[in-house]
Order: structure tokens, then sequence, then C-alpha cells
């Protein structure tokens, strides 16, 4: 089997070319003032990011076009999740929005359509970054419970859970929690099921009842009480006026 480690050889044959073509590479500097802006939600993000994508200082990465391309995106998208993640926005949805686009680059068949979706993904993250930025800022204590309601969100969940998670007493979380969202904890946890419920109401179809079970409500009346009082529809209203009808089955599990 060939060797397929990168040699020292390679690397400086690969620098005499580029100097006998005169090319060179974006200083570190000028690169990274794209992510930079990103970081801080500056839309001119978009704008330099594009000029940057587009340029012919990015070196050669395929003999196709479209490939060459594809490889540039997912690169930026690597590099846009993380700072988009130092920038504030919410490290679960960063991630899964970074798949999404990846998987969307994957279906591109011109240059000149991974060049469009760049742009919007570019666009995405900053404006994601200046929204969260504009949100409340929040106690390391109320992020880490945030986060464990987050991933547990298909259990139950306690006070005691979320206290003993952030090492503090349950009574003083409470109202630090209270204080700082304006929700109780409890609150804070039937918003987030209901938000779910809402995506698997319109994109899936899950029964009301495998929706109540797997959101951790105590019974599926429960759960239908509680969402008409939370968005003012049944879940069967809500179905009907939002659901997806295009989308496939495929698509529809969440």
């Amino acid at each position: 089997m060939a060797n397929k480690t990168v040699t020292e050889k390679q690397l400086l044959y690969m620098e005499f070319l580029n100097r006998e073509n005169d090319f060179q590479h974006f200083y570190y500097d000028q690169e990274m003032l794209q992510y930079e802006l990103l970081r801080v939600g500056n839309p001119r993000a978009v704008e330099e990011g594009n000029r940057l994508f587009c340029s012919d200082m990015n070196g050669h990465l395929s003999d196709d076009p479209l490939r060459h391309y594809q490889y540039l995106f997912v690169a930026a998208i690597t590099l846009a999740t993380r700072f988009a993640i130092q920038g504030g926005m919410n490290a679960e949805k960063a991630y899964n929005a970074s798949d999404l686009y990846i998987n969307k680059a994957d279906c591109c068949r011109t240059v000149e359509e991974i060049k469009e979706l760049h742009k919007d993904m570019f666009a995405f993250f900053t404006r994601r970054v200046a929204e969260a930025k504009k949100e409340n800022v929040f106690s390391q204590p109320v992020i880490r419970c945030m986060d464990y309601v987050y991933h547990h969100l298909y259990e139950t969940i306690r006070v005691t859970d979320l206290a003993e998670h952030v090492e503090l007493n349950s009574h003083y979380l409470s109202a630090l929690f209270k204080k700082e969202t304006g929700v109780s904890i409890s609150d804070y946890i039937t918003s987030r099921r209901v938000e779910a419920a809402q995506n698997m109401l319109k994109y899936s179809d899950y029964s009301y009842a495998d929706i109540a079970s797997y959101l951790a409500f105590s019974s599926q009346s429960h759960f239908i009480r509680v969402f008409k009082a939370r968005t003012g529809y049944t879940p069967k209203e809500y179905r009907k006026l939002f659901f997806r009808v295009s989308f496939t089955p495929k698509e529809q599990k969440l």
C-alpha cells in the first residue's frame, strides 16, 4: 500500500511550484478577519467571507472545480461553526446547522450553487450570533441548567437533578434561575418541551400519544392541555395548520 503521509519532499516541491507560479495563500490575519467579524455578529462578515471564498488565493484542492469549492466550503463552515459558538450561538444548534449545510453542499451540482450556499451559510451564522448577543447574558449555573434541559428533554427533569448537576442548593438555584430568566425552572422546561412538540407536529408523523410520551408529559391529555395553553391551538389544530406536507416520509423522521 502506498504511503499516504504527506512528506517533507512533497511540501518542498509544492513550495517550489507556488514560487514559480507566483502563488501565495492568504495571510493568516487576512483569512481570520471574516471569522472574527462573524464572531461579533458584524454583517460585514458575509461580504468578507464571500470575497475570500471566491478568490484565486485558496490553493488547488481538486482538478474538479466543483469538488474544489466543496472542499473549501467544508473548511469554511468548520471554522464558522466554532467562531459562531464563541460568539454566543448555542453549540448544539451550531453543530446541527453545520451538518445540514454540509449535506446541502454535497447536493450542489455547480460552482455557482456552492458559492451561493457559502454566502447563505455565512449570513446564517452571523445573524444567529447577532441575535444571541441581544439576548440576556446568563450566569454559568443558569447556562448549564439550560444545556442540561436541552440534552435531557425526553426524560423527567427535577429541580434536584439540576441542582446536583450545577452543585448548588435547590432553593438557591430556583431563585437564581427565576431572577435571571424571568421564569421558573418548571416553566422553562415546559416551554422547551412545547417548542420541541411544535417541531415534531410540523416535521414528523408521530402520533399525539407518541409525542406526549417522547417528551415526558404525564399523559396525552396533559400534553394536549399544556400545548393548548401555551400555543392557543390543540396539537391536532397545530398540525393541520403547519404540517409540511411536501416533506417525504424519509425526511419526516427527526
